[in-house]
């Protein structure tokens, strides 16, 4: 069904997290429109009909049947933060803008969050190295100015110790949602931390950031994501990362489809982490609503956890909601379970040029993520 600026990050998808969409078969729409304009003609000019869209394939309806038991304790609100690394930085925002530090390059991009004034003055926006424009709707495409030199679309990024490629896209997003961090570096801990591997399986991947950091600390992956493109990015992150003998596995496929095959062949998993888009499409034309879907989802993946999972995590951009809704929708698939369901919002902290000024929070997104203690 990622790119993500809220996020363009498959369950059903190459889709559009509402955030925009080229490439993440999860995170962000990709938009599969007919031909443009009006009927094509051949080389004597005469009007050709447009091929017949492929139909849609529904993915199987799954009822959702109440789960009996006590539900899990709850820990609301907790808000993760991402603050200042060595890699990344949101150095300022406002005015429905943030400018931020990837790797050597300052970026400027949109930000409808953003509500406040600027902190730093125009002349340190006016040097960034790269500044999105054009059609600054979430799922609307743009282009890149360099007002300093012309740039390539890539480009070396390390967080969490694993090299990757930053990139310049045309849905304003650059290949790495950094907010995740905070998942990243609990989910890092526990596979570091575990005294066997952990099996790690990551739905609407995108480029494979998150993969690279499980597999790096010793995890067995799958890698789930719609989009052909945001698979063959996630492989060049992996040669980026020099991780070519790393166990993951790179499946493009429909996030639903893939874990209903995987429940009925009885497989487990001891890490899901589930990045779904608002809409998005599969590869065959799977539609995916997050509204409609979202519940059946979590259902399968409570179904394909281990007894010994260590985790569940859902992250939810650009939904009109409030995190409460995930949260005890959360609460209500992992009855029975036991543990404790944690749901708020993932912040970026400012840190000024230096990235040493604490500032203003922006918030990214919503989460819940269900562990078993």
């Amino acid at each position: 069904m990622k790119e993500k600026d809220r996020r363009s990050k498959n369950a059903s998808v190459t889709a559009a997290k509402g955030r925009g969409a080229e490439a993440r078969g999860g995170r962000h729409e990709q938009r599969h429109s007919a031909a443009k304009g009006g009927p094509q003609k051949g080389k004597a000019g005469a009007p050709q009909k447009l091929p017949r869209p492929a139909a849609q394939e529904s993915t199987p309806p799954r009822r959702v049947e109440p789960r009996s038991g006590e539900k899990p304790a709850e820990t609301v609100p907790l808000i993760l933060e991402t603050r200042p690394t060595a890699g990344y930085h949101l150095i300022d925002s406002g005015n429905g803008e943030k400018l931020e530090q990837y790797g050597p390059y300052r970026i400027v991009r949109p930000e409808a969050q953003a509500l406040w004034p600027k902190a730093l003055p125009s002349g340190v926006w006016e040097k960034a190295d790269a500044i999105f424009t054009g059609d600054t709707d979430e799922d609307g495409m743009g282009r890149w100015r360099f007002p300093r030199e012309t740039l390539g679309e890539t480009w070396p990024m390390q967080l969490l110790d694993t090299d990757f490629l930053g990139r310049f896209t045309s849905f304003r997003h650059v290949g790495v949602f950094p907010e995740q961090l905070a998942h990243w570096s609990w989910m890092k801990d526990q596979v570091a931390s575990a005294d066997r591997p952990l099996k790690v399986l990551n739905l609407f991947g995108y480029t494979g950031v998150a993969s690279l950091i499980a597999a790096k600390a010793g995890a067995e992956v799958t890698h789930v994501d719609a989009s052909r493109k945001a698979i063959g990015w996630a492989r060049e992150n992996q040669a980026m990362a020099r991780a070519e003998k790393l166990p993951i596995r790179w499946i493009c496929d429909d996030a639903m489809k893939f874990i209903q095959r995987e429940e009925r062949r009885g497989s487990r998993y001891d890490i899901i982490l589930t990045d779904p888009p608002k809409f998005g499409r599969g590869p065959n034309g799977e539609v995916w609503q997050l509204f409609d879907h979202l519940a059946a989802m979590l259902d399968i993946c409570r179904e394909i956890l281990s007894e010994d999972a260590r985790g569940l995590v859902l992250t939810a951009y650009s939904i009109r909601a409030s995190f409460y809704s995930i949260h005890e929708l959360m609460r209500e698939t992992m009855r029975g379970r036991g543990g404790r369901v944690e749901s708020g919002e993932l912040i970026i902290r400012e840190g000024g040029l230096d990235g040493t000024a604490p500032g203003r929070a922006l918030s990214t997104s919503l989460f819940s993520r269900w562990v078993p203690k």
